[in-house]
């Protein structure tokens, strides 16, 4: 494609003869730029459709060769203007930028550090997205408005209007997914707060749940549409801007074809998903309103003030784009374009996005310390409510029960004391002993059978002076005396001597030795061999059991009935109509 057409051709400057000519004081040879088809046009370039060179001091070449090429040649794509009102105002923009992409590295730091535990529910990225977004923003910025100088530097328009324009869609891009995942995030938040008091107040799967389930990536769809309809693209054309004739018949038709206009309309319903977010977390999360008006009046009061900013600055997002898409002259794809229209429409509500996000994140506390208040606010009003006091700080330290060392075995054995446990083991058996002792006295001991009810598993009474007992006296409650005395006769500090002399008094209750006294161990023997009724009863009938063992209790074994063998029966109405077993000791267990 060449560069100008026939209209802006203009005749090379006369030389000393007709095969000569002259640019900036430098000499060339006519007939050799003829035949290399070298054209001189209006914009004073010299170019044959392949190069394009500047012939004018002082860029002028200093000496052209027979096969057509230059010596010290400056190509007409080449930075040699100034830079020019639109440069420099995206130079301040840029530093502008930069100030937002440090705010916001300090919020992100700030609110996407834990100070609890990561739910699965509420993930730790899902908060800060909002902050990837501002940082992919601010470099597109960035990246658009450096490449802008050139713009305004290069002679003929070339690649720098493509890396700004490039850059700019993808800023833009990056604008509105700041204010989705704000909105979002928000919502998120709402329902964390809602929930944390009652997990199980709302569903996992209702209406409410889909909406939030679905409704994000409705929105990434369209806003990677925009991203497809933009990008990946042809953008030669907007190179096209050499001379007024192909602006019109190549600039323009490519700045505004139908791609970019859809792009903008994509743009349109990621706004309109946004919209939508928030008024559903309004509804489900805030309180509830009656009537249009209400609704209406409700939607704005429980709106977020940075929202209200946020919701009609990113709407000028997709307004700007769609403008740009029918009015070529407001474009920032314009190498030509209005100054003020470009970087108020373009690239001023991004960096508002940005600063009011950095400014809200220095407001706002962390998630978690909010919600490790909100709880700790609860459990004062619960505590007030049930009328618990809580101690001071200075309570442990002045009670000497502060103690950064102290292991939790310490800890539990000091809580043991605080409740009166005293001695565990020793404590213990000082109680089995005890309760021994009121099962053995008759004068306390009143059986549940009084009404004439057999009930197994019974309390055992003191067994008559009419029984085995006489011949070795009976057993009186002194006999335990001696090892009441043994479980408290250690009164020492040491957890394990008291340990030890806690075991050595139980073996010698269940296991006792040669070297005891032989009267307390004859009542001991006497007892434990207590496995019967008194010899005034008569034995209970043979019961033959479904294991074919007989109930009947006093029977010895070499006596036993011919009956008394194992059965494979499986009838069991005689083990359930006969009367209770009688457990007169351990041995009957």
């Amino acid at each position: 494609m060449s560069l100008l057409d026939a209209r802006d051709i203009i005749p090379f400057p006369p030389g000393s003869n007709d095969s000569d000519t002259v640019f900036g004081g430098v000499h060339f040879n006519l007939t050799i730029l003829k035949e290399w088809n070298y054209t001189y046009f209006e914009n004073r370039t010299l170019s044959n459709g392949t190069w394009c060179v500047l012939p004018f001091a002082p860029y002028t070449p200093a000496l052209l060769l027979e096969n057509g090429t230059f010596v010290n040649v400056t190509w007409c794509w080449h930075p040699v203007n100034q830079i020019g009102v639109r440069g420099g105002t995206g130079l301040g923009f840029a530093t502008l930028f930069g100030v937002g992409l440090v705010l916001t590295l300090i919020a992100l730091s700030k609110h996407g550090k834990l100070h609890l535990p990561a739910e699965r529910r509420f993930w730790p990225i899902g908060r800060r997205w909002q902050w990837y977004w501002a940082i992919f923003t601010c470099a597109m910025a960035l990246i658009s408005l450096l490449t802008n100088i050139d713009v305004d530097r290069y002679y003929l328009p070339e690649l720098p209007i493509v890396l700004t324009c490039f850059f700019w869609f993808l800023m833009q891009l990056g604008a509105m997914a700041i204010v989705w995942e704000a909105v979002r995030h928000w919502g998120s938040w709402m329902e964390r707060q809602f929930i944390d008091p009652n997990p199980f107040v709302l569903k996992l799967d209702d209406r409410r749940a889909k909406i939030e389930f679905f409704i994000p990536l409705f929105f990434y769809f369209w806003i990677w549409m925009n991203f497809f309809l933009v990008v990946p693209r042809s953008w030669t054309g907007i190179e096209m801007q050499r001379y007024p004739q192909q602006i019109i018949d190549v600039a323009i038709p490519t700045a505004t074809d139908g791609r970019f206009k859809a792009a903008a309309f994509c743009l349109v319903v990621c706004w309109l998903t946004i919209t939508f977010s928030l008024r559903h977390s309004i509804k489900h999360y805030r309180e509830r309103n009656r009537g249009f008006v209400n609704r209406v009046i409700g939607l704005i009061r429980f709106t977020p003030l940075r929202f209200i900013l946020l919701m009609p600055i990113s709407l000028a997002i997709p307004a700007y784009q769609a403008l740009c898409a029918w009015e070529f002259q407001w474009s920032p794809l314009n190498v030509k374009g209005l100054t003020v229209a470009i970087y108020v429409g373009g690239y001023l509500p991004s960096l508002l996005i940005v600063y009011i996000q950095a400014i809200t994140g220095f407001i706002n506390p962390n998630e978690d310390l909010e919600l490790q208040r909100q709880r700790r606010v609860r459990g004062s009003e619960i505590n007030r409510e049930l009328g618990i006091a809580p101690k001071p700080a200075w309570w442990r330290r002045a009670n000497n029960e502060f103690n950064p060392n102290e292991r939790m075995r310490d800890r539990i054995a000091r809580n043991v004391r605080e409740l009166g446990g005293g001695k565990a083991t020793a404590h213990n058996l000082e109680a089995a002993v005890d309760t021994r002792l009121r099962e053995n006295d008759p004068l306390q001991n009143t059986s549940r059978t009084a009404g004439g009810e057999d009930v197994e598993m019974d309390a055992m009474p003191r067994l008559p002076s009419t029984q085995a007992s006489d011949l070795l006296g009976p057993i009186s409650p002194g006999d335990f005396a001696g090892a009441r005395a043994m479980a408290s006769q250690y009164a020492g500090n040491s957890e394990q001597r008291r340990t030890e002399n806690a075991v050595q008094v139980a073996a010698g209750l269940l296991f006792p030795s040669a070297s005891e006294d032989p009267v307390a161990a004859a009542h001991r023997r006497a007892e434990l061999m207590m496995d019967g009724p008194p010899p005034a009863v008569p034995p209970p009938p043979y019961i033959a059991s479904a294991r074919g063992r007989q109930s009947a209790v006093g029977a010895e074994s070499n006596n036993r009935p011919t009956t008394a063998e194992r059965s494979n029966s499986t009838n069991t109405a005689n083990s359930i109509n006969a009367p209770p077993q009688q457990i007169r000791s351990m041995l009957d267990i």
